[in-house]
């Protein structure tokens, strides 16, 4: 009987591994999550997370304004224990009346800003674009993790969340931890093992996230 050659065996489980394995990694480019250091914040990018669609779009189409809730989590390990979190960012979106499939976007909070005329991929990277979570004093070698959670929810939910002293972060993690419903959407994306060190820099804005 003809032996099999050394060197090219490969077990029935390895194979199986390998089928399983490999329909993951385009959907981990797909949905990656991009992050940049500006010498005090953490600032991220995914060109591949598309919230402005779907029902949501729709709706913003007929006149009313959709209200998104996002927020940065950094983890001194994978996932598991909470170093930081950004405050809550809470992005208003309508459509443009002066720009056909334009949209405008506005942001509450300390340091209110807005913005105009924009097409639906302009809005989402602006959105993404002003989120930040400051990371000064961590250790340039630190291993870190990231996670982007953003989410859209009924009245009923949001009028948990937006109370009238604040977004509440207790009812937004609750919100973003439970099953969505016909009418909500929810979107994370993570990024890590990450070290400051080795992150690319953008230039710093003059603000900082506590």
């Amino acid at each position: 009987m003809a032996q099999r050659p050394r060197g090219i065996q490969i077990s029935r489980r390895s194979w199986l591994l390998a089928g399983l394995a490999a329909p993951l990694f385009p959907a981990r480019a797909v949905d990656s999550l991009a992050v940049t250091f500006d010498g005090d914040n953490l600032r991220v990018s995914a060109p591949g997370l598309h919230f402005l669609t779907g029902s949501h779009l729709e709706h913003l189409k007929d006149g009313a304004t959709v209200v998104y809730l996002s927020q940065l989590t950094l983890f001194s390990d994978r996932y598991l224990t909470v170093l930081r979190r950004s405050p809550l960012e809470r992005f208003a979106v309508s459509y443009d009346i002066w720009g056909e499939d334009k949209f405008s976007v506005a942001v509450a909070g300390p340091v209110p800003r807005s913005a105009s005329n924009l097409s639906v991929a302009a809005t989402e990277a602006w959105c993404l674009d002003s989120l930040a979570i400051n990371a000064s004093g961590i250790a340039p070698d630190r291993s870190l993790w990231l996670r982007l959670e953003m989410g859209i929810a009924n009245q009923k939910d949001l009028a948990s969340v937006l109370g009238d002293s604040g977004i509440s972060l207790r009812n937004f993690i609750l919100l973003l931890g439970r099953k969505p419903g016909a009418d909500d959407a929810q979107w994370t994306r993570e990024a890590g093992p990450l070290r400051l060190a080795a992150l690319a820099r953008s230039p710093a804005r003059g603000t900082r996230n506590e």
